[in-house]
């Protein structure tokens, strides 16, 4: 043992080492590239480069208006789209206009949802146009979310906290949560705590439960003379606005090209490697709700072999299946939209295309969401939701509470389903349902009965979605093997030198083998060869060998050569990107942004949107726009019943980002001898300029052909 005299010599070293310039140098929070972010200066738009700002309504853009949004919003649902435009300093001093753009204002502002990258930026766009127009303006940030704004608990913004926060990711200033203002109680906390503030505005930053959030309070806090300004958020990039004519508002949500290429960066990682080892297929399910943007990005910026959009799916129809039915004098209906059975078999195909060309192994991406888009599953999810919510409006405690253990929930669904049975009535579970949801992997049967989050939204991302699907494909290959269809292919010289080794004639044992092996780069074993006794056979048919002989070592050697081993790694890349570094993209848009909310504030505008239009395009196209929530908002299932909410935005299939997409995933799956064409996306950075500075999807979309 060691004496006290060593130990306290030890820790004395310790200290020394500990203060040591270059150990506080490698240990401290604070790195270079941290510093030159923060201090890195954010392009303005170009209105914004004037001292004052002014609204102007357009009323060419048209919207289809639902009479609910009519009936629960009518202070704000007859708003209309208004751009910032320039006002020149006033030749007349302190004129009507001056003052009221320059009075003194209390902003409250408040992260609702899960984090995006850029967030802190809305904040630094807001308080220096705040700050620079009247020194005695005031920020006020709540913390934790909506809860904050309910409890009262908030901080002051200060210049000093901005300069700690700017351009970094995350929403650690003021942090978020995911509690809604939707119950009288709430709103009337909310608009207390508001006053008591003396607050003029209140800018919610949100996805589309959020910004559906604003609009209420917009409309509560109309006769308050508090304002609300919506800002949209969410890196699954489902907030776009376009009018009913197809023009572009908000081409995409702020923090979704920074998670893009955090899994992209990612993504393409794991391509190397795949390339590398040669003996993995990554799985790599990332975020998307609802929407497949995320999935669509990631294909783009890395090129991975395969990857599924989840709304290409619901278009789906089984053209071999009708083909069938047809022959019968039949239509099978059960022949349009895509089943989990369908999707696996898709994958499959990929999978057996490229062992053919050698290549057993690859990259998939797939949306957290694809399940969203399959029948089978769609309908127990909307089935489950309706349980549930029925569930907990009838009791004093919750369906989950009640119901803790995956048994538990199965016994109570069978008691409904012979309930509907024995009392012969329509339900919502019938004996059907139970009977096809026992044949699903109980696995997968908890994870489609989990509790739903806070909006009574379905947690995709609790699911392990991928692993289901592996699953399949796992159990499809296998038949695919037993009918000799997965092989992997032998290249011929390889084929050629072993069996010179082994001194065997390639060209007398090659034709018995191979199906191609006159013109194959690739030589496929032939399908009727599935193993050891089926190889052993097809030589003594053709005379290589004598029944009781074995079966030449080489030739044992090429035949598991052929057979494919199917070995996955799977991953799941969510909450990394969200809590990346933003892009420059991210950065200068959502300052810009932050500087819309303080002109549309200033401005007494109230129900909008801070959006920037162009975004497809260079920034000096770039226009800063105060977009009406109300039009936008249409009815939509949540906790079982139907609620006034934000549309969200789909992948359009016929977008040009998807037509391109669609147009190379067959070369990007490279099921041949060629190399694999995997892109690099590069790294994240703040300065810098190259075709990744912005969305590759709004690169895509904004190329105009005609």
């Amino acid at each position: 043992m060691r004496d006290k005299k060593e130990i306290e010599a030890g820790g004395a070293a310790i200290d020394v080492l500990l203060k040591h310039p270059d150990v506080k140098r490698v240990t401290a929070n604070i790195n270079p590239d941290l510093t030159s972010r923060r201090t890195s200066v954010s392009s303005k738009c170009k209105v914004f480069t004037n001292p004052y700002t002014r609204l102007v309504s357009d009323k060419n853009y048209i919207f289809d208006i639902h009479p609910e949004s009519e009936r629960q919003l009518p202070d704000i649902i007859k708003n209309q789209v208004q751009k910032v435009v320039f006002e020149d300093a006033p030749d007349f001093e302190k004129t009507d206009f001056e003052k009221g753009y320059k009075k003194k204002r209390n902003i409250g502002i408040v992260f609702s949802g899960g984090p995006a990258p850029g967030g802190h930026n809305v904040i630094a766009g807001l308080f220096d146009a705040a700050i620079s127009t009247n020194p005695e303006n005031k920020i006020f940030g709540f913390l934790k979310g909506p809860d904050g704004i309910i409890e009262n608990e908030y901080i002051e913004i200060t210049k000093e906290l901005v300069s700690q926060y700017k351009n970094t990711g995350g929403f650690s200033m003021i942090r978020t949560g995911r509690t809604k203002i939707d119950t009288k109680e709430k709103m009337d906390l909310s608009k207390r705590n508001c006053k008591k503030l003396e607050l003029d505005a209140l800018v919610v930053v949100g996805g589309d439960d959020s910004n559906t959030n604003a609009a209420f309070l917009a409309q509560e806090m109309c006769k308050d003379n508090i304002q609300v300004i919506g800002v949209p958020k969410t890196i699954d990039g489902d907030i776009q606005v376009r009018d009913l004519k197809g023009n572009s508002l908000c081409a995409m949500s702020f923090g979704f090209h920074t998670a893009a290429r955090a899994f992209a960066g990612s993504v393409s990682n794991l391509c190397t490697d795949s390339g590398s080892d040669i003996k993995y297929w990554h799985i790599c399910k990332v975020m998307g709700r609802v929407a497949s943007h995320l999935a669509l990005e990631v294909a783009l910026q890395t090129h991975a072999n395969v990857t599924l959009v989840g709304e290409e799916l619901a278009d789906f129809v089984d053209e071999k299946r009708i083909q069938k039915a047809e022959e019968k004098g039949d239509v099978d209906y059960t022949a349009y939209g895509m089943t989990l059975r369908n999707l696996s078999r898709m994958i499959c195909e990929g999978i057996v295309e490229r062992a053919k060309a050698g290549k057993n192994y690859g990259v998939i991406v797939i949306p957290e969401g694809v399940l969203e888009f399959i029948n089978e599953i769609q309908t127990f999810i909307i089935k489950f939701n309706t349980i549930i919510a029925d569930y907990n409006a009838k009791h004093d405690t919750g369906f989950h509470a009640d119901f803790s253990m995956l048994e538990d929930k199965l016994r109570y669904l069978r008691k409904l389903a012979q309930e509907s049975k024995r009392e012969g009535r329509i339900s919502v579970w019938n004996t059907r349902d139970d009977e096809l949801f026992n044949d699903i992997p109980s696995f997968f049967q908890e994870g489609l009965l989990m509790e739903r989050d806070s909006h009574g939204n379905f947690q995709f991302s609790q699911v392990e979605t991928d692993k289901v699907l592996m699953r399949m494909v796992k159990e499809y290959l296998g038949i695919l093997k037993e009918e000799g269809e997965y092989k992997l292919g032998i290249e011929k010289n390889w084929y050629e030198k072993t069996m010179e080794k082994g001194n065997l004639d390639p060209d007398e044992y090659g034709p018995v083998l191979f199906d191609n092996h006159e013109n194959g780069e690739y030589l496929l074993v032939r399908p009727s060869i599935i193993s050891l006794i089926t190889l052993k056979q097809a030589l003594i048919d053709k005379g290589l060998i004598k029944k009781d002989d074995l079966i030449p070592d080489t030739v044992k050697t090429i035949y598991r050569k052929s057979d494919p081993t199917f070995k996955t790694q799977t991953h799941f890349f969510g909450y990394d990107g969200r809590g990346s570094e933003p892009t420059h993209f991210d950065c200068t848009y959502t300052y810009n942004l932050g500087l819309t909310v303080f002109s549309l504030i200033a401005n007494g505008a109230t129900g909008q949107m801070a959006a920037i239009k162009n975004l497809e395009f260079e920034f000096d196209k770039w226009e800063p726009v105060g977009i009406p929530i109300a039009p936008l908002m249409h009815l939509e299932e949540r906790k079982g019943k139907m609620s006034l909410v934000l549309e969200r935005s789909v992948v359009d299939l016929n977008s040009n980002a998807f037509c391109v997409f669609k147009a190379l995933r067959k070369k990007w799956l490279a099921a041949n001898s060629a190399d694999d064409n995997y892109r690099k996306p590069g790294p994240i950075q703040l300065t810098g300029n190259s075709i990744d500075d912005r969305p590759l999807t709004l690169v895509l979309n904004a190329v105009d052909i005609l």
